[in-house]
């Protein structure tokens, strides 16, 4: 069977390319595999990708490509969606390459893996394949008027995955599709290259974007009174993004230069959390959370928020880690000193991460979408009636609506000064 899987950048650094390539060197075990690249802004990937999987750039926005120069490439995007995060990254030439590529696709199986790119699997796709959009970011992450285009579009998709089984539920509570599967497939987190983290260091170690939503003012705050009872601790957070001043300002401010640092993006990241005794998150909310498992991977118990919405469902609180209320620098702070303080609790954590982590190996993620299509197959014929009779009926309700507002716009007997009676 061939499986396409299609990315905005396979050629970039993102939680969504990594975990892509990963579900599809794992599929490669058992099928034909490719990855498309909406865009393409540099030589080779990042990341590596695994042989056996064929990657193919769509538009060229390397900077003197001929995909430059053409006159679509300074169009922009239509039937990419304009509430679209990336919207600005797309132009019409990506529109017309998506399209083309799309509608002469002799995969078997597709999948999208952002918003926009799901638009496209839904409009261009041959029918004859399942297409499956996945969703990384959460349903309430999306503006309102995004949410009621992808309502529009997703209808005309075999699956929707999310990461979370909270998140699962939400799309099925808000965002009804008659015939369309709404399942939930964690990502998957292959075991690193090297050894587990020995819990001995005294290092606290985070990562992400350097954004508001992911709070790593507060973590600073948190790590500061941390910092008084234990000042041989450091905290080291990597990664970057718009909010890196801010956060370096704020290290400054609370005297915590030397032990505080902004490391800058590493990758692999596994290779910076082995190094650590804790891994902290204080995120405002989590579609998944793949730093928490990445660090579970290498041994390390994680604190967290209990943020919406993957941090529950990976951290089993006070088995392999401490889930603490969202935006409570305080608990936050008690939570990373109980473990400081404990060295054999903080072991004992750790090696509960490190087992209770295998749930995330790409065998049994692989298997579940090995099982995803083959349910897809089978129900094909009765979710395509099921799709239809529900349109029925929508466009059945629609007509009395119409109905009615023309039997109610129609004026009462005598109106207008006609005489009814009285000759």
């Amino acid at each position: 069977m061939k499986v396409t899987l299609l990315l905005h950048d396979a050629y970039a650094i993102g939680g969504t390319i990594r975990t892509t390539l990963n579900l599809a060197a794992a599929l490669a075990d058992r099928h034909d595999v490719e990855i498309v690249s909406m865009l393409r802004h540099r030589e080779v990937p990042r990341f590596a990708v695994d042989p056996r999987v064929r990657l193919i750039p769509l538009v060229d926005a390397r900077v003197g490509s001929d995909d430059m120069a053409h006159p679509l490439f300074g169009e922009p995007a239509v039937d990419f969606p304009l509430a679209e995060k990336r919207h600005h990254h797309y132009s019409r030439l990506v529109d017309v390459r998506a399209a083309e590529f799309l509608r002469g696709s002799d995969a078997d199986v597709l999948i999208g893996t952002r918003p926009g790119i799901n638009v496209y699997l839904a409009r261009f796709a041959p029918r004859r394949a399942l297409r499956i959009a996945q969703e990384h970011l959460r349903h309430d992450a999306h503006s309102a008027e995004l949410r009621t285009e992808l309502a529009h579009h997703y209808r005309a998709l075999d699956a929707v995955v999310t990461t979370t089984e909270a998140d699962a539920a939400v799309y099925r509570t808000r965002m009804p599709l008659p015939g369309v599967r709404i399942l939930a497939v964690p990502d998957i987190v292959p075991a690193p290259a090297g050894p587990p983290s020995d819990g001995s260091s005294k290092i606290i170690a985070a990562a992400g974007r350097l954004v508001r939503g992911k709070r790593f003012d507060l973590l600073i705050e948190a790590f500061s009174a941390v910092s008084v009872k234990h000042p041989d601790w450091r905290l080291r957070i990597h990664g970057d993004g718009a909010e890196r001043t801010r956060l370096q300002h704020l290290i400054d401010g609370l005297g915590l230069s030397g032990r505080a640092e902004l490391t800058g993006p590493r990758s692999p990241i596994e290779e910076e959390f082995a190094k650590a005794s804790i891994v902290a998150s204080a995120s405002d909310a989590e579609s998944f959370g793949m730093p928490l498992v990445e660090a579970m991977r290498c041994g390390v118990p994680v604190v967290s928020t209990d943020c919406p919405l993957g941090p529950a469902e990976i951290v089993h609180d006070g088995a392999d880690g401490v889930l603490v209320p969202r935006g409570d620098g305080r608990a936050l702070a008690g939570a990373l000193l109980d473990l400081i303080e404990d060295p054999e609790r903080r072991r004992e954590m750790g090696a509960a991460a490190l087992a209770g982590a295998y749930r995330y190996d790409p065998e049994p993620i692989a298997e579940r979408y090995q099982l995803l299509f083959r349910d897809l197959r089978a129900t094909r014929r009765g979710r395509v009636l099921r799709r239809a009779a529900t349109a029925g009926r929508a466009r059945g309700r629609e007509q009395v609506r119409r109905l009615r507002r023309r039997l109610d716009a129609r004026p009462e007997p005598g109106a207008g000064g006609v005489p009814t009676t009285g000759l």
